[in-house]
């Protein structure tokens, strides 16, 4: 009976993912042929490295290439890097939004939804941005510089999107150079939208610590410990007020787990105090959830 339900478990997830990632791979072709090619823009990355090989194939050699010719060949390297660095089932279904994305870019036409180019920026960003994080809440990415950053935050254990940002200026550094600087500027504003959002939504890579003053340490831990895998320290105290010993859970947490511990917290002791704060670095033995 056990098995029956972790192989249902198994294969509700697997639908989930696949219902999601299509999903994503929508979005992101809908949104490049509408707010990118709209505002000429080259969102940076493999995605960005792609449109400028398309125009400049266009435009300087009156060539037409397909997206997918382009694209899809582009990440080769990015997925060799997921498959030996992040996960096997994480690359696979990046794959598949790749493949799927591609398609999909070079099927769908193109669709005009407003000419002002500031708005284009913030709001292709802003939908970029979601379609990415559709992804990584299901253990997946859209292909390029996601596999580099989840690389980077798995390996050392960096809140990356940011560094992604610097390294994209680089492809609209070029694109400037080749059709003007106004398009990349307002690239960047594409870019930094699309970041701001994943990293506002994403939560996986940053970290909270968490201090919990309750009557019921044992029974807080032992839910921490339950859904976190993280341990914690107990500290005793006398609280000032009633002058009365008052025990203190210390422990620290993936952003992404906050919610669902809060409201354990709460389950097992409503009256506990609870202050949470932003960690900005975690140095010795921190438990990380394997990528799928």
């Amino acid at each position: 009976m056990e098995i029956i339900k972790n192989d249902d478990h198994r294969g509700t997830k697997f639908i989930k993912r696949i219902i999601v990632v299509s999903l994503s791979a929508i979005v992101m072709a809908f949104n490049i042929q509408s707010f990118v090619h709209t505002g000429g823009l080259f969102p940076g990355g493999i995605n960005g490295l792609t449109l400028l090989l398309q125009r400049v194939g266009d435009e300087y050699f009156g060539t037409q290439i397909p997206y997918t010719l382009l694209y899809v060949p582009l990440n080769l390297i990015p997925i060799f890097v997921g498959v030996k660095y992040v996960g096997r089932n994480f690359t696979v279904f990046s794959l598949y939004q790749i493949v799927l994305t591609s398609i999909l870019t070079d099927l769908i036409p193109e669709i005009a939804i407003t000419y002002d180019e500031l708005l284009v920026g913030i709001f292709g960003g802003m939908v970029n941005g979601f379609s990415i994080t559709l992804c990584l809440f299901v253990g997946a990415s859209s292909g390029g510089m996601d596999f580099v950053s989840v690389y980077l935050s798995e390996r050392r254990g960096l809140d990356s999107w940011n560094f992604i940002l610097a390294g994209n200026i680089c492809v609209l550094v070029a694109a400037g150079l080749l059709f003007g600087f106004d398009k990349a500027l307002y690239s960047i504003i594409f870019q930094f939208s699309s970041t701001q959002v994943i990293h506002n939504l994403y939560r996986r890579y940053t970290k909270h610590t968490l201090l919990v003053i309750t009557e019921l340490p044992d029974a807080v831990y032992a839910r921490i410990k339950t859904i976190t895998r993280h341990d914690a320290t107990l500290f005793k105290g006398e609280g000032m007020f009633e002058r009365q010993e008052r025990s203190m859970v210390y422990s620290v947490i993936a952003g992404d787990e906050l919610g669902k511990v809060m409201r354990a917290i709460k389950s097992v002791d409503p009256r506990a105090f609870v202050n949470v704060v932003r960690t900005e670095q975690v140095d010795g033995t921190f438990y990380k959830r394997p990528m799928e």
